[in-house]
């Protein structure tokens, strides 16, 4: 018999929900946005930089022409990879197309405890359960802290999240900060877990967030902290939060078209700082109930709107964060289930880079380990959908069927030992007879949650104890100078991240 040969092909599952002439109009108009509505930046050295590279400045007013942002888009870097800090060469992080990852989000003030059940203020201690909980599930591929910390000196919670995380998981972390000062405590942190300075740079272990105000601005804070990541070769996210009806138009095309001339400003503003810096845009994007006048997490109109965003994204030539695997219900249930499948799925199905906010609950409120958990369980499901299916020679087993022929039976052939070995396997969605079930106790699937996620923490304990003694003092110093700092500087308060 004669063998077929370039049978194998590259292949997944996706979705498009813009045309090629849809992604042409909109970049059109958010350059045209950008060009002649232009954008309030609140921070003097940065309108002077624009201005110094041919942008248009009247007050606080910037006009952005549209070759600069085309030069500044074509400065991003095609791969930029996020390391473990443990120097693994597994397991990293590559933004780049085709590559998609999944954490959760943070700033949530509340946090369900994996424990009790009981919903309560979010503490250090969090910080540290949630980095050992991604650090366990295999789906998730970088942490975010799920909460913002209640427990610590005022204005300070950004910087003990990040000493928490890092020190917890050895995954990629998000961080965000309140200011520019903090960025640099963050980073001085990131540092000295690296070992250097040079080496951080070189093989970097985070990502900072950080957020234009919607609509069209940017505040110092905002500015600072990108351009201090900039200078220090930290790859950033630079992507609003944006409601339809609120902070732009109500239209799905009109939120696409604001929300990336927002991110392109960042963009702009980084490459000219340091040109060839990695940057993401995106954002996380859904609608106002009017009724409830909630932003809404589980909308369906979130999927949509971060499917454009990433469609776009790709369009332009960048890497794109967006939201999935979040709720607008108070605990994980049915309503939870459903919302995150629908954006879990979407989100696989577009090309987004970096997938946030798996684990809100509560319109971004609450922060829920089970609800990672059971996401987790969701990705790994819907990675097996998305692989599409293999066809080959082997796959197709002409031979096999040959073999068995008419009435046969293939339960125990080697081909279905095989080849069987590759079915999906849940780790705690139960299959077995109703009866069986039923003399086990009959133990919900929320039950069965909330064991498996006890059962990670107490087996993962986490990397803390690879860390030095001598770098967890250099750490706890940069903490206490940071509380100094807050002592003496009473005005500075909670900003936006």
């Amino acid at each position: 018999m004669a063998t077929r040969i370039n049978l194998t092909e590259e292949q997944y599952v996706q979705f498009s929900l813009l045309s090629q002439g849809q992604k042409r109009l909109i970049y059109s108009e958010l350059l045209e946005i950008l060009q002649y509505t232009g954008a309030n930046i609140h921070h003097e050295g940065a309108r002077q930089l624009l201005a110094d590279n041919g942008c248009t400045v009247k007050g606080d007013r910037v006009f952005l022409p549209s070759q600069l942002v085309r030069w500044a888009i074509r400065n991003i870097p095609p791969v930029t990879t996020i390391h473990h800090w443990d120097d693994r060469d597994s397991g990293i992080l590559r933004i780049e197309q085709d590559r998609t990852y999944f954490g959760p989000g943070p700033t949530c003030p509340w946090f369900i405890d994996p424990y009790t059940g009981e919903r309560r203020r979010y503490l250090r201690k969090d910080a540290a359960t949630v980095a050992r909980l991604c650090e366990a599930l295999p789906s998730i591929g970088f942490v975010m802290s799920l909460g913002t910390i209640s427990d610590v000196p005022k204005g300070l919670a950004d910087i003990y999240e990040f000493t928490e995380m890092i020190q917890n998981c050895t995954k990629p972390v998000i961080a965000w900060s309140y200011s520019g000062e903090h960025c640099r405590d963050i980073h001085n942190i990131a540092s000295i877990i690296a070992g250097g300075e040079d080496k951080l740079r070189h093989r970097p272990i985070y990502i900072l967030y950080n957020e234009p105000i919607s609509p069209l601005s940017m505040d110092c804070h905002a500015i600072e902290k990108l351009m201090h990541s900039a200078r220090k070769g930290v790859p950033q996210i630079f992507a609003p939060a944006n409601t339809a009806g609120a902070t732009v138009p109500a239209t799905h095309a009109a939120h696409i078209v604001v929300s990336l001339a927002e991110s392109l400003i960042g963009v702009v503003l980084a490459q000219l700082t340091n040109p060839g810096s990695c940057i993401v845009i995106g954002g996380t994007q859904s609608i106002m109930d009017m009724k409830a006048m909630t932003f809404c997490y589980g909308a369906p109109e979130l999927s949509v709107l971060s499917a454009g965003i990433s469609e776009m994204a790709e369009y332009i030539g960048l890497p794109s964060f967006i939201a999935g695997g979040c709720s607008d219900s108070k605990v994980t249930d049915l309503q939870s289930a459903i919302e995150a499948n629908i954006s879990l799925q979407s989100s696989l199905l577009t090309p987004g880079n970096l997938v946030h906010d798996i684990g809100f609950l509560a319109s971004g409120m609450t922060g829920s380990l089970t609800q990672l958990v059971m996401a987790d369980e969701i990705l790994s499901m819907s990675r097996h959908i998305v692989q599409g299916i293999e066809v080959t020679e082997e796959t197709m087993a002409t031979d096999e069927i040959r073999r068995i022929g008419p009435s046969g039976n293939y339960k125990d052939t080697a081909y279905t030992k095989n080849h069987s070995e590759h079915h999906w396997k849940p780790r705690f969605m139960d299959r077995n007879s109703y009866q069986d079930w039923f003399k086990a106790g009959k133990i919900t699937m929320k039950k069965r949650m909330e064991d498996y996620t006890r059962s990670l923490l107490k087996e993962h304990e986490g990397p803390i104890n690879k860390i030095s003694s001598r770098k967890k003092t250099e750490i706890n110093l940069i903490l206490d100078a940071a509380e100094e700092y807050g002592k003496s500087n009473e005005s500075v308060d909670d900003q936006s991240i």
